[in-house]
């Protein structure tokens, strides 16, 4: 069987929406032009989009037309390789997922400890942001719901009181074993996320929890965020206006 039948019978049996590079096909040295013509002429024909360079996947259609592979395949090997966690998804991908915005972006943000200098995949610019936690897979959902009361202001589609009620829904659904945790993670962000996480987890959790939170506040320093009384009743306590 020609190498190029053998590339297109692997590729047929990938997902839709899948990402695949070079990476994924094992081929002798002297196939690696063969395989760079197949992937070409897979591409003439509609078979698969190129996405960047070196990087391809199969399209999949719907009643609606075509739809782009999901951000994470977009973005995999930046957010983890051989299983070691490199950064997570955050931004305007995970407001979709928490229900805070139903906007699209075609900006594409990841948290990690390690920044890189932000990239253009196909449609998709791609930024990093500073994350100053140890990022696990267990506590991902906790740093989301912190970038995303970092950057309140900045949510799209929808304005800072309404963020802030879904944020309150998302945080009393926190499990009680990782309150403590979601608490120690806060600690790390700057002054104004450490207030309005505070005075969140404040009425969410109790006020013993939230008090490290409390103390690492300069008492004369104000917040401004322009949250209304009866969505946060203990903003006075947290200085925020």
């Amino acid at each position: 069987m020609k190498v190029t039948d053998i590339i297109e019978r692997k590729i047929n049996r990938l997902p839709v929406g899948y990402v695949f590079t070079y990476d994924d096909f094992t081929l002798p040295v002297d196939k690696v032009f063969a395989f760079t013509k197949a992937l070409s002429r897979m591409v003439q024909e509609g078979k698969i989009r190129k996405l960047s360079p070196g990087r391809f996947y199969k399209p999949r259609f719907t009643d609606f037309g075509e739809l782009k592979p999901d951000v994470y395949q977009v973005v995999k090997d930046l957010l983890e390789q051989n299983g070691k966690i490199l950064g997570y998804l955050t931004g305007y991908s995970s407001y979709n997922q928490l229900g805070l915005s139903t906007q699209v972006s075609s900006i594409i943000q990841i948290g990690a400890n390690e920044p890189k200098k932000g990239m253009t995949r196909g449609m998709y610019k791609i930024r990093f942001i500073k994350q100053p936690n140890t990022i696990t897979k267990e506590n991902i959902p906790l740093l989301r719901i912190l970038d995303a009361i970092r950057h309140i202001k900045e949510i799209p589609d929808t304005t800072v009181c309404d963020s802030c009620k879904t944020l309150l829904t998302l945080i009393k659904n926190i499990k009680k074993e990782d309150r403590e945790t979601a608490v120690r993670l806060a600690r790390k962000y700057n002054p104004a996320t450490r207030a309005l996480s505070g005075a969140m987890f404040d009425l969410c959790f109790s006020s013993n929890l939230s008090e490290p939170l409390l103390k690492s506040l300069n008492p004369s320093s104000e917040y401004d965020f322009g949250i209304t009384d009866d969505i946060l009743p203990n903003k006075t306590k947290w200085n925020i206006r």
